[in-house]
């Protein structure tokens, strides 16, 4: 799912950690960044925090996350 704005940084990194499967984010290059690595968090957010954030496209191993994550992000 796309990205659109997002502005709590700390409750989206909370809603990663409640997520049962792997989370990652996934730029329009290739680039990915598993959000289960905090090392990986961080570069997501400085990448989330550029222009690039609206490029960039949530996924979820497990569909009851992609179901959490669409409701979060609503």
């Amino acid at each position: 799912m796309k990205l659109r704005n997002i502005s709590q940084l700390n409750a989206f990194i909370t809603a990663v950690d409640q997520c049962q499967g792997g989370v990652w984010l996934e730029s329009p290059e290739g680039d990915k960044y598993n959000l289960r690595s905090q090392f990986s968090q961080y570069l997501a957010l400085g990448a989330l925090l550029t222009e690039q954030g609206s490029r960039l496209e949530l996924y979820c191993s497990h569909p009851q996350d992609e179901v959490f994550f669409a409701s979060f992000l609503a």
